[in-house]
């Protein structure tokens, strides 16, 4: 009976990856064209609609399961600039029909979903791993001002109703006003991160958000701050982080009255990639 398991990652998750040279896994045909089937025309998977089919990459095909690698990161060593993936690996299956009988209806929606541009599917003995990609593609987005009032928006947009952020409930709390000091902390923060390829709250220097909102000028009674990683709008940004019970509950805070935001896109390794900072404060 195969057996399969499923690794998600998304430019803020750690998976274990290693690459597998070459000769030890080859893209297999055959899988690739089943996969490409099955989106055509995907079956009880709750209403899952056709999606196109998958282009062929080498590079993904040499990616395989192991330990101790970020996925972004074993993309890279293999030439290949991920936006998103996810990979599936199955053990014990004969044949690439064994493989998709074994994967198809628990991971229905993975196969299925239209976000998918690229695929690598190899084999070694009946280790099968299928690497699923949607390449990171040049961005630009507008001024920083404009995406920090958008933030802004989209950020008292959700204070204005009540909602739950995991199992603590908030009521509408009141709308955030603009900073400027908080806006060049979110801002030097994401520059940090960007520069560094690296999503953490603690800056390269050790500083914490209340060290770096200090140093931009703005005296807190509390401080808070949202990061994000990956996402490609301002709009993808807050409704990531409002479907975060952590970061939604900063969202959601009413002793919070003021905020500012930033972004970086990192100019090496991963060109494009865009890392995001929110920060929140009341003033003593």
């Amino acid at each position: 009976m195969p057996l399969p398991f499923h690794v998600r990652a998304t430019p803020v998750l750690a998976a274990a990856l290693l690459v597998a040279g070459g000769a030890q896994a080859q893209n297999d045909s055959r899988l690739v064209a089943l996969i490409n089937a099955y989106r055509a025309a995907p079956q009880d998977c709750g209403g899952a609609r056709p999606a196109p089919a998958l282009n062929t990459n080498a590079a993904l095909g040499r990616v395989r399961i192991g330990a101790g690698a970020f996925p972004e990161s074993a993309l890279e060593r293999v030439g290949y600039h991920a936006a998103q993936v996810e990979i599936i690996y199955t053990r014990g299956a004969p044949d690439a029909a064994g493989v998709l009988e074994a994967i198809r209806q628990p991971y229905c929606r993975v196969l299925a979903n239209p976000a998918w541009r690229d695929v690598g599917a190899s084999r070694q003995g009946d280790e099968w791993t299928i690497v699923l990609a949607r390449p990171l593609l040049p961005i630009t987005l507008p001024d920083q001002a404009v995406v920090g009032r958008e933030i802004l928006a989209f950020a008292n947009a959700a204070r204005a109703v009540p909602r739950r952020c995991g199992e603590r409930a908030f009521g509408a709390a009141p709308p955030l006003a603009w900073d400027d000091s908080l806006g060049a902390a979110a801002l030097a923060h994401s520059q940090d991160m960007a520069k560094r390829r690296h999503m953490a709250h603690q800056g390269s220097d050790g500083s914490e958000v209340g060290n770096r909102a200090a140093r931009a000028g703005y005296g807190w009674r509390l401080v808070g701050e949202n990061i994000a990683a990956g996402q490609t709008s301002a709009r993808e940004a807050v409704d990531g982080w409002i479907d975060s019970p952590g970061h939604c509950a900063n969202l959601m805070n009413p002793t919070f009255t003021e905020m500012g935001a930033g972004y970086a896109i990192s100019r090496a390794r991963m060109p494009g990639f865009v890392y995001w900072t929110q920060v929140f404060g009341s003033r003593r």
